[in-house]
């Protein structure tokens, strides 16, 4: 029996088996990776003709390694593999190992959706297993290793005009290629004899663009305070880190500043007045005493009665407001503008969002509710998002089509059987404002 179906595979077109999707994985060793150098793994994804839902990477554990899927934009491909075009997306993982030794990449299952004959399919593809290795310990003693590291510092205020007092704010910034700005470690700022002193919450960025190269940037912020004049000193700081361009360790390091803090000046008071008031008659002091007592019953009057009427102004106004911005032509006119100016990404998610709104469970159980056409446009959008190449979609017909469906509910469809996540919020104004928040705008 094992061998009949040897034949029968033998015998199949191989063309049968090169047309569904597929996933390759390739590591960037340069065979001189070191503990705390940020390792890249490639990761590309094919599917015939185009991709109906993006791929959905995930992330995956590795012992003694940090991995991370850095901000970084997907890059389009494609690919002719046995005459049929695939379309491609790629993407990378960054895995920064802390020891040395062999570390195992294992097989990434990936789900993606694509077209066979016309309809969508949701699959899972698996990539293939990788290894690397991490030779010696060179970054003891170093921290982490990086490219092209840089350390600067900023103060909000000359440190050499201070006075009694004062407080002086301290901006260190590290930034760092082929690191994540987590792995960057803290600076040792030491302690300023004479000031008192305290840090703030480090900032960390990835994806800083430096020229046509990105980085990524930790930043501490340092508070000096002063209490007496005199002349003080902030120690210098050596920041060790391993250059992976020289294969060596490498010192940065900050000079040592000098505070200068004069006495605080004397403050003056205002001189009382010795004389003091003079005083009123005793008729001009009833009468003053009176008028003022009007006057704030009066104003009192007035307070109250103008203090109710805004309150229900504003109640009438806001509901008022609520129902315009959560009405339905309101959200078309919305849904229209996003047709014609957004970026093709943000036309398909305002679509994805109208369509949810209406009832429908997807996209295409929308579109195939409205005008024939509909479905056509929406289709030629995947394929321009998805599929990498351009494809005839017509902003102007999609939105001429949207507003022909606009009237289709699915008022006639079954709506989603299973209960609403958050029954408070599960109201049709609450779903409009969280699916077109970003329409509004």
């Amino acid at each position: 029996m094992r061998y009949l179906w040897l034949i029968m595979l033998m015998l199949c077109p191989l063309q049968a088996f090169a047309a569904g999707p597929y996933a390759r994985a390739s590591v960037e060793d340069d065979g001189k990776i070191v503990p705390g150098q940020q390792v890249y793994v490639t990761v590309d994804v094919f599917v015939p003709d185009f991709f109906t839902s993006p791929p959905q990477f995930p992330l995956f554990g590795i012992q003694d390694a940090l991995v991370t899927l850095p901000g970084e934009r997907s890059q389009h491909l494609t690919e002719t593999a046995d005459g049929i075009q695939y379309a491609g997306i790629r993407t990378r993982y960054a895995i920064v190992p802390e020891v040395p030794g062999t570390y195992a990449v294992p097989a990434i299952d990936i789900e993606l959706g694509y077209a066979v004959d016309g309809k969508p399919l949701r699959v899972t593809v698996q990539t293939n297993p990788l290894s690397f290795e991490t030779h010696g310990n060179a970054t003891a003693g170093a921290g982490f290793a990086a490219r092209g590291l840089t350390i600067a510092q900023a103060f909000d205020r000359d440190p050499a005009a201070l006075k009694a007092g004062d407080a002086l704010t301290r901006t260190i910034t590290i930034t760092a290629g082929n690191t994540q700005a987590i792995m960057i470690p803290p600076v040792a700022a030491g302690a300023a004899p004479g000031l008192t002193q305290y840090a703030k919450p480090a900032k960390t960025e990835d994806g800083i663009a430096i020229g046509r190269d990105t980085a990524s940037r930790r930043t501490e912020t340092l508070v000096y305070t002063t209490t007496a004049e005199g002349r003080f000193a902030i120690p210098p700081i050596d920041y060790s880190w391993f250059d992976l361009d020289s294969g060596g360790i490498t010192v940065a390091r900050l000079p040592s500043t000098t505070v200068l803090v004069a006495a605080a000046p004397a403050r003056t008071g205002i001189a009382p007045d010795v004389q003091g008031p003079k005083m009123a008659a005793p008729f001009e002091q009833r009468r003053h005493l009176m008028l003022v007592i009007l006057l704030g019953l009066a104003a009192g009057a007035a307070a109250w009665a103008m203090g109710r009427l805004p309150r229900a102004l504003v109640r009438y106004l806001s509901a008022a407001e609520l129902r315009f911005k959560t009405s339905r032509r309101y959200l078309l006119r919305g849904l229209q503008k996003s047709i014609l100016s957004a970026d093709l990404a943000g036309v398909y998610a305002a679509l994805q969002a109208w369509s949810r709104e209406e009832g429908f469970r997807t996209l295409h159980d929308w579109a195939a509710s409205g005008h024939p056409d509909l479905a056509d446009e929406i289709t030629g959008l995947e394929s321009t998002l998805y599929g990498g190449r351009s494809s005839a979609f017509d902003r102007q017909r999609l939105a001429r089509l949207v507003t022909s469906a606009g009237g289709h509910r699915a008022g006639t469809h079954p709506r989603m059987v299973l209960p609403a996540l958050n029954p408070g919020a599960d109201t049709p104004a609450a779903l409009r404002r969280s699916a077109f928040t970003l329409h509004r705008t």
